[in-house]
């Protein structure tokens, strides 16, 4: 526990807290304040959207613990404030709201379009408000309240919001100065534990744990290791052709140099999922260490996926060789809401030892004539994972 000391509301608050409990959990679960609602806590629907010193940022993907110092402002936290009270009259007036959950978080950004963005037009708007989803309105009326805001201010400019426009451009965001000295707002790595289960027969072995780090981040660690110097397993994993081979779905379509572009597809029960990018892979021989940054869009579901998977060769000795790989991914879409399974730790290291047999077996001549599966069958993995845990359970229980 941490004792997380910030002003809220132009209230100093100081309470203790997880280090990694999330901003939007602190609000509501620490300070009661439930009027920040938490929606997808993805960073996508914008639902938990609060002002940290004065900016919008999404309270459900920024820990608590990284706000020490700041200020912070609630929909609970706008009595008095001008632009509010025009907005809510408006939102009213043009029943800008229906079910309300995603109310606090429109009203949020829609008073940093006003303040930030004087002249917007509809078309601007609508891309500043892309971030906040509403399931009901249609966005229509949204639309039309903060236009009739903003219209209203321009033909009768009011001296209080002209006030907090040049506190923002001035970095204040209108919002009380706060005694403590500035902290600058860091995302926190996630801490990730890393396991190496022991090999039968010279099979490679493979551990791996998956967290979700700091913004729209997850973090998956892993490694697996093989009876071949570390030479040759760094030449290999510098074949782009060759890993890709060991990737059940995935399919280089275009190679220039370290730069390809090509496919992964995956099928998760009747859901089908196809990813088309491109990735450029940076190396440093000397070290026998590189990055692979990639970036795509699955054509069914228009989710968007990038990373990067950082992957060491090292030396294990005994003429074997260790590679650690780190993936980092940032998920968008429809298909976000996976990332979050219970089982995703063991589906993982399911993954990572199937990937290093296949390494193994390709090092050592062995590997299958038939080539991989065209896409990458999570359920059937995931089915193997759910039977293993119920026989483990069993196991416990007798």
């Amino acid at each position: 526990m941490t004792q997380v000391t910030m002003e809220v509301n132009g209230r100093r608050v100081a309470e203790e807290a997880p280090a990694r409990m999330h901003l939007g959990d602190f609000l509501r679960d620490r300070l009661r304040l439930t009027g920040t609602h938490l929606g997808c806590e993805h960073g996508v629907c914008g639902a938990c959207t609060v002002l940290l010193d004065g900016a919008p940022v999404r309270s459900c993907i920024s820990y608590a613990v990284a706000c020490e110092g700041r200020r912070v402002t609630t929909i609970e936290g706008y009595d008095g404030d001008p632009v509010m009270r025009r907005l809510r009259e408006a939102f009213t007036r043009h029943h800008a709201l229906q079910c309300g959950y995603c109310t606090p978080g429109m009203l949020t950004t829609a008073r940093d379009i006003v303040l930030r963005l004087p002249g917007a037009d509809e078309a601007r708007i609508r891309t500043e408000l892309a971030g906040n989803l509403c399931r009901c309105t249609g966005y229509m009326g949204i639309v039309a309240a903060v236009m009739s805001v903003l219209g209203q201010l321009r033909e009768s400019p009011d001296a209080e919001v002209d006030t907090l426009r040049s506190a923002l451009a001035h970095g204040d965001g209108g919002v009380p100065a706060i005694p403590a000295p500035p902290v600058a707002f860091e995302a926190f790595e996630a801490f990730t534990a890393k396991a190496v289960a022991p090999a039968a027969g010279g099979a490679p072995m493979a551990g791996a744990q998956a967290t979700s780090s700091a913004g729209k981040t997850n973090q998956i660690d892993g490694m697996f290791e093989v009876p071949f110097p570390a030479e040759r397993l760094w030449a290999f994993m510098a074949d782009l052709p060759a890993v890709a081979a060991c990737l059940p779905g995935a399919a280089i379509e275009e190679q220039q140099g370290d730069r390809v572009k090509g496919t992964v597809s995956i099928k998760f029960g009747p859901m089908r999922a196809a990813f088309n990018g491109a990735a450029r892979l940076d190396r440093d021989d000397a070290a026998m260490r590189a990055v692979f940054r990639g970036a795509g869009q699955d054509t069914f579901s228009r989710s968007r996926a990038t990373g990067d998977i950082i992957y060491q060769v090292e030396d294990a000795g005994n003429g074997h060789a260790l590679a650690r790989v780190k993936l980092a991914y940032s998920l968008q879409g429809p298909l976000a809401q996976f990332s979050r399974s219970g089982l995703v730790q063991d589906f993982v290291r399911r993954m990572i030892a199937d990937f290093g047999a296949n390494v193994a077996a390709r090092l050592a001549g062995t590997a299958h004539t038939q080539p991989l599966p065209a896409s990458f069958n999570a359920f059937g993995m995931l089915f193997r994972v759910l039977r293993a845990s119920i026989q483990r359970w069993f196991k416990r229980g007798s």
